[in-house]
């Protein structure tokens, strides 16, 4: 249980249900102060201008509390990432705030963003399975600063909803980015069961995340039933501040049905715009280089009905950016779509997670999509990735490839229930202009979870010298942590 720490309390509230309206409010890009498209992420923790990478572990045992939860930070260098320049964090690491307690799922959810703009990235941490005194999962979220020295469990903030409910799992989803000009650093933005709560640091308060004024910006253009349940930005429009899609599926009537809602960043805040067709995953990047971001959003359990059309197995929809925002009409891929490999079957989940980046070298942004529930041969839910490359007429299937754990040169075996590709990151911790692949499977080994790493060179993704790691080779508990359940996008 917790008491809260700070000053910070809920900054402003979006409904996703019916009859509800759009308050203002902010994935977590955003590395420089300022930055807004989503190729100026970089996740730095420690300023020396590589990215590192944040990993969580929602199911680890901490001090013999299991489900308590945890999360690793490794160091990019010239070199890349490996398994020794790492660090592990929990509620039982000194000056975090709280405790490690049983089913608490810190590493829920992770992202970074610069809140203070002190030109080092801080990490969020998810807690979506905090008790708050009795009343049970309520959630909340753990602030680490960043330094020169990385990451530091000293003087971290906590956060949590100003009147916690049961279940509420406040901290199930985060992002940052600079959105508006209301404060120096980054926003930051948390998700629960309902909704979104808006957080900015406070000058006047070292170390403290304030509330902001709360809004109500529009009624919604269109009523639906939609429970929220993850965050992406871009900046769509390429006017300087990013904008925010919180994605989720319907419920109600018609239940199911991946939807999505924009809102867009000016100098003065965030503005509800419109609802689009897509979710409940979301990833952005500049896949056509033409300066605007791209969104892409995956519906991995449709129910095989995507305007009219009959999909199987799990649908990716791209809407390119302009000086409108995202398009109006997407392009529908699937593993059906001309020169994709594979055959879409039901329950494949094509699209469980999306990361978008250049990794090539060749200034278009890729896709990197992955599938858990893909079988491999009669091997049910053993997962598989795929990357997609991006072009100056969008995103083409020229070039695509795909993985599994049976495919030459990756680590391991196509096992029942490993659930390979449930994250997918594209990253570039040596700083070569070429963002290589992570993909987890947090159901490898009865549940502790691995992830695997293949890297980039000039002609993309390659699983030649892939090599894998698990909470185990960085010094952390490993049994039944779902390692690789969350990666920071």
């Amino acid at each position: 249980m917790r008491k809260n720490r700070s000053a910070a309390l809920a900054a402003a509230s979006f409904l996703l249900m019916t009859g509800a309206g759009i308050a203002a409010a902010p994935s977590a890009y955003a590395g420089t102060p300022g930055g807004t498209h989503a190729n100026d992420r970089n996740s730095d923790f420690n300023g020396d201008g590589y990215e590192d990478v944040l990993v969580g572990a929602p199911g680890a045992t901490v001090s013999g509390k299991k489900g308590a939860g945890l999360v690793t930070v490794q160091y990019g260098s010239s070199r890349g990432i490996g398994t020794t320049n790492a660090a592990r964090f929990s509620q039982s690491t000194a000056d975090v705030a709280g405790a490690a307690e049983t089913g608490d799922a810190f590493g829920r959810a992770v992202a970074t963003g610069d809140l203070d703009g002190d030109g080092y990235d801080d990490a969020i941490v998810g807690v979506p399975g905090e008790d708050l005194g009795t009343t049970k999962d309520a959630g909340g979220v753990a602030v680490l600063w960043g330094s020169k020295s990385g990451l530091s469990g000293a003087a971290s903030d906590w956060l949590e909803t100003q009147e916690p409910t049961a279940d509420e799992q406040f901290g199930s989803a985060l992002a940052a980015a600079h959105f508006t000009d209301e404060t120096p650093g980054d926003l930051l933005a948390v998700l629960d069961r309902d909704d979104l709560e808006l957080f900015g640091y406070d000058s006047a308060a070292q170390a403290s995340l304030k509330q902001r004024s709360q809004q109500r910006l529009s009624a919604r253009a269109d009523q639906r039933d939609i429970l929220p349940t993850s965050l992406t930005t871009g900046d769509y429009d390429d006017n300087g501040y990013a904008d925010l899609v919180v994605s989720g599926v319907t419920v109600g009537d018609e239940p199911g049905h991946g939807w999505s809602s924009l809102l867009t960043g000016h100098a003065d805040g965030l503005s509800y715009e419109r609802d689009l067709r897509g979710g409940p995953v979301a990833a952005s990047g500049d896949i056509n280089n033409d300066g605007y971001d791209d969104l892409v959003t995956g519906e991995p359990h449709s129910p095989n009905d995507v305007y009219g059309e009959t999909r199987t197995g799990g649908v990716v929809g791209v809407r390119l950016g302009g000086p409108d925002g995202p398009a109006a009409d997407p392009d529908w891929w699937t593993q059906e779509s001309a020169g994709v490999p594979g055959t879409a079957e039901v329950g494949d989940g094509w699209g469980t997670d999306l990361s978008v980046a250049d990794t090539d070298g060749d200034g278009y942004a890729d896709v990197a999509i992955g599938a858990s529930g893909e079988d491999i041969g009669t091997v049910a839910d053993a997962g598989a990735v795929w990357v997609l490359r991006g072009s100056a007429g969008g995103l083409t299937a020229a070039g695509a490839k795909s993985w599994d754990q049976n495919s030459a040169d990756v680590p391991g075996v196509a096992e029942k229930g490993d659930k390979w590709g449930a994250q997918v990151r594209l990253t570039d911790p040596n700083r070569d202009g070429r963002f290589g692949l992570l993909a987890s499977a947090p159901g490898e080994n009865a549940g502790d979870g691995f992830v695997w790493v293949l890297s980039a060179g000039t002609g993309g993704i390659t699983a030649s010298g892939s090599w894998t790691y698990g909470a185990d080779t960085l010094g952390a508990p490993s049994v039944a942590a779902a390692f690789g359940a969350a990666i920071d996008e």
